[in-house]
């Protein structure tokens, strides 16, 4: 696709645009993205434009007052090739070809110089206030274009106005397949006046060299055409290598001409314009660095907790996220009734996949707001981690607080009619102690996460919750800090049973974490307390008196149902072996994560 080019009477009076193939386009006074407010001759909508098999069809609207002239006369239709024009009042419309390319075509240069970035760093400004200003400007001026092309295309912009002996401007980029050169974008100050393309020679010594160089066809104005060939119409060019990283594959090209007035001129007095543009460049380059940057970072949070991100920005990340041990709480938390929605919605399975992921972003959420790290995920479960990469005294604060945010999320959404997760429930597993945390797997992937018993132990809690039916389980270190150190007006711990789960040799005291009375009044302290003596009881041997402190919390609570029909599956009476601990079998555990 070709550009068009509207220039009026002054050289800020100018926008380049694409031409969309087949798209209909009205260009005038007000014509939104095509319009030319700076001529009172055009109309509000003037001519209608249409690109089709390489030409681009020029109707003038009727209700138009100024005539349209294409080669000198006055039309009001036809057809316009690349390298042709139209004028309308003051502004002439020239249809461009988007990309040029370069010859090798171009004669051996009279002069050539080769210029270190070093040399020009050292290299002092003649005019420098009118440079430092120019410069000053361009920040703001890349800040605002929205795509890289577009932000190219400014500078362009900025250094064809910026130099006034230059007639061309063009980024030039050799492909990384092929190797041809192709040059896009690019200005040049007189549309109408005959040239031919840059020179391949100039560019690729520039690219390869990694320095700038100046090619001179013509030593001095005075000098007749037929004593210097000149290339491109111009009497210099110079190449401006544009690094990215270890690659070098563009670069700003610029021709011109000598003034016909001063010293008798020399490639050492474009070296000024050479720094400009080297300064130029590289601030457009500084600019998409950071863009990149926080591209970059944006894509990484949503991978990457915030308290990882800190780290990664004030230490070495090698180091940072070298594994290490750490005192860590750990979460699980598991989707209820998945696998039942998967079979009822087996034929909106893109939805199901909508509604599980928002449940997922409900559990990675708080635990992010409550300064943890997304381990990993489990299919339809999540697990968190706190105590790494910073230490942190109140983790089991921390990870039961963001328990209880999720499980009042998946409450609030179970009594909104028609939320996309009503019909989903959770269970959740909270243990703590000693782990190893950070980059962990192998050489072809790795992930941060967190490895050990405690890991293990979490899994299990969260798959008990279905056994219990609890919601959030804890482990005993985890359940003892929340009772010394957090008021029951945030949190509450009922202990449920010593258990021994499938597969363990050692015994296990399980809690049940719960939200404060005024949260949920349905479990009112003075019955976990009679829960407890129940549980006391049952520990002693004494299951009559157990079984019947059970009858008196209240029905509604179906934790109590787990000990009760425990209780009377035995016959109300202990083994001979009885030590106080509830046995777990197979079907209440999914297996190590670790």
């Amino acid at each position: 696709m070709p550009d068009l080019i509207a220039q009026g009477a002054s050289p800020e009076q100018r926008w380049r645009r694409p031409v969309p193939l087949g798209q209909a386009i009205a260009v005038g006074r007000s014509a939104g993205r095509w319009s030319v407010p700076w001529d009172d001759r055009v109309s509000r909508t003037h001519v209608r434009l249409s690109f089709e098999a390489g030409q681009l069809s020029v109707t003038r609207v009727p209700e138009s007052l100024n005539p349209v002239f294409y080669l000198g006369t006055a039309r009001d239709q036809f057809e316009l090739r690349c390298g042709e024009h139209f004028v309308i009042g003051s502004t002439t419309f020239s249809l461009v070809e988007q990309h040029l390319g370069a010859t090798l075509d171009a004669p051996p240069p009279v002069t050539e110089e080769t210029i270190s970035h070093e040399f020009l760093q050292q290299l002092r400004f003649r005019d420098a206030d009118r440079r430092i200003d120019a410069l000053s400007k361009l920040p703001e001026i890349f800040s605002a274009a929205v795509t890289e092309d577009e932000q190219s295309a400014q500078l362009v912009e900025v250094l064809l106005a910026s130099i006034p002996q230059a007639n061309f401007v063009g980024i030039a980029e050799v492909s990384t397949s092929g190797g041809e050169i192709t040059t896009r974008p690019w200005e040049r100050r007189d549309l109408q006046r005959g040239a031919n393309l840059p020179s391949e020679r100039l560019i690729r010594q520039a690219l390869e060299s990694r320095a700038s160089v100046v090619h001179t066809w013509r030593q001095d104005s005075s000098d007749s055409e037929m004593s210097f060939t000149q290339h491109d119409s111009s009497d210099w060019a110079f190449c401006v290598p544009l690094t990215d990283g270890i690659e070098c594959s563009r670069a700003v090209y610029v021709a011109g001409n000598f003034s016909h007035v001063g010293p008798k001129p020399t490639p050492s007095l474009l070296t000024e314009d050479v720094k400009f543009v080297d300064l130029a460049a590289r601030t457009l380059g500084h600019l998409r660095g950071l863009r990149r940057f926080e591209r970059e970072t944006a894509n990484l949070r949503q991978f990457i907790s915030p308290v990882v991100m800190e780290t990664l920005i004030d230490q070495d990340p090698e180091l940072a996220l070298a594994p290490r041990e750490a005192d860590v709480s750990v979460l699980f938390c598991d989707l209820r009734g998945f696998s039942r929605r998967t079979e009822q919605e087996a034929d909106d399975l893109l939805g199901l996949l909508h509604r599980v992921s928002d449940a997922l972003g409900v559990m990675t959420r708080q635990i992010l707001a409550h300064g943890g790290v997304v381990g990993d995920f489990h299919g339809d479960a999540a697990m968190g981690f706190w105590g790494w990469p910073f230490a942190q005294e109140d983790t089991a604060a921390r990870v039961c607080q963001a328990a209880l945010a999720i499980r009042r999320e998946f409450a609030d959404a179970a009594i909104a009619a028609g939320h996309p997760l009503s019909n989903f429930r959770m269970g959740i597993g909270i243990a703590s102690g000693r782990a190893v945390a950070g980059k962990i797997g192998t050489i072809d992937q790795v992930k941060i996460t967190v490895f050990g018993p405690v890991v293990n132990l979490a899994s299990r809690l969260e798959s008990m919750t279905k056994t219990l039916r609890a919601s959030i389980l804890l482990d005993e270190s985890t359940a003892a800090y929340i009772r010394e150190h957090v008021p029951t007006s945030l949190a509450r711990v009922r202990r449920i049973a010593n258990v021994r789960p499938y597969g363990m040799a050692t015994a296990v005291e399980v809690s049940e974490l719960l939200p404060p009375v005024t949260e949920f009044p349905e479990l009112s302290d003075s019955a976990i307390a009679v829960y407890e003596q129940a549980l006391d009881a049952l520990s002693k041997g004494d299951w009559e008196r157990s079984f019947s402190l059970l009858h008196q919390v209240p029905a509604t609570d179906r934790v109590k149902d787990f000990l009760t029909v425990f209780i009377a599956q035995n016959n109300r009476t202990p083994p001979q072996d009885w030590d106080g601990t509830v046995p777990l079998g197979h079907d209440s555990q999914h297996g190590d994560r670790a």
